[in-house]
């Protein structure tokens, strides 16, 4: 839908336009409307803004964190951008590094990594390479729809088992079913785990928030695939919008239930840099009514701030609307018979892979 304030919102994306960072004293562009009349005057309507995908050729793949508060230190990002369009992602920020906006551009102009398996072989060969879990889906969904045409997730995966290395998935389609095969066969050896997020259970609230990742009922189907196949699950309630969708909490919890799904977990809205600019235009487009009931709770659990960078306390909400919500969480999960799910993925059977038809000496 366009927006009186908004013109340039596209129909079928998160962003309601291409705001571009300043963090980096990048220039920023701004559309002058008589000057946007007299254009459409002459050319017509503005052309519908199309994917595009670039593919590059980095040097490394895995990438190291040290951050405390999370629980993978080494991921794959397959490729950079992401067309599900989830206006909240708070991946969106890492565009503007690119001179690229991270309202539109991160939506539509995607990079696709096809080396990326070849570069994992040769690191996961090198002589000091120590095992532990890769976790994909970190920056951005290692499923979204480009996956179909490059499958480099399932090239990536197939490194993995033919070395016994542990993954972790994290994404939000039910596209992860396409590579249940290989999933399957992990799992009966420890070496995966799948996160599906489920942020509420109305499809068109989902498509003004998500607006091209799977409807919801298709991300529960796939979670009780995914737990019928032998593969351990995780139901990830994130985030968690206040007035938007907190409403759903108990109910996904009991559909994951229903599910015998084992491990279910909430995460709080995050509006790092340019995501909370951003959101608030998303706000004035869909629920302008609700504007300011949403950011007021959001600042009332960020100690008055739209966003808590900080570590720990950024997963970690505080205020009464945060305790509400763990109550809320808690009670759900103890009527729907689901407890702490953790799953120990399987490091001891590592081997490093052949490069040119040869194993590593050791």
């Amino acid at each position: 839908m366009r927006s009186p304030d908004h013109p340039d919102a596209e129909r079928g994306r998160g962003a309601a336009s291409g705001h571009v960072s300043t963090r980096f004293g990048l220039a920023t562009r701004e559309t002058d409307g008589d000057w946007r009349d007299h254009v459409e005057a002459l050319d017509g309507p503005p052309v519908k803004l199309r994917t595009t995908v670039t593919e590059e050729r980095p040097k490394t793949i895995l990438s190291f964190n040290q951050s405390p508060d999370i629980a993978f230190d080494r991921s794959i990002n397959p490729y950079r951008g992401c067309e599900h369009g989830c206006i909240y992602c708070f991946a969106r920020p890492t565009h503007a590094y690119h001179d690229l906006s991270p309202g539109l551009d991160f939506e539509t102009q995607l990079f696709a990594k096809p080396d990326a398996a070849r570069l994992l072989r040769e690191t996961l060969a090198k002589r000091k390479y120590a095992a532990r879990p890769i976790a994909m889906g970190t920056n951005t969904d290692p499923y979204q729809p480009i996956e179909g045409r490059y499958r480099i997730t399932r090239e990536v995966l197939e490194v993995c088992l033919d070395a016994c290395h542990p993954v972790t998935i994290t994404t939000k389609s039910d596209r992860v079913l396409r590579d249940l095969d290989l999933i399957a066969e992990m799992a009966a050896k420890r070496l995966i785990a799948v996160a599906i997020s489920v942020t509420s259970l109305d499809a068109r609230l989902s498509s003004k928030l998500e607006p091209r990742c799977p409807a919801p009922a298709k991300r529960l189907a796939a979670l009780g695939r995914l737990v019928e196949a032998g593969v351990p699950v995780h139901c990830s309630i994130s985030p968690i919008i206040p007035s938007i969708t907190d409403q759903f909490l108990e109910e996904i919890v009991a559909r994951a239930g229903e599910l015998s799904v084992r491990s279910v977990g909430w995460i709080p809205l995050r509006l790092p840099h340019e995501v909370a600019p951003l959101f608030r235009e998303w706000l004035d487009v869909h629920f302008p009514e609700r504007a300011g009931k949403v950011m007021s709770i959001v600042r009332s659990i960020r100690d008055g701030k739209d966003n808590d960078p900080q570590f720990f306390s950024r997963l970690n909400p505080q205020g009464v609307w945060a305790d509400l919500l763990r109550a809320r969480f808690r009670v759900a999960c103890k009527k729907a018979g689901i407890g702490k799910g953790q799953f120990e993925l399987d490091c001891s059977h590592f081997r490093p892979p052949e490069i040119g038809g040869q194993m590593r000496l050791l």
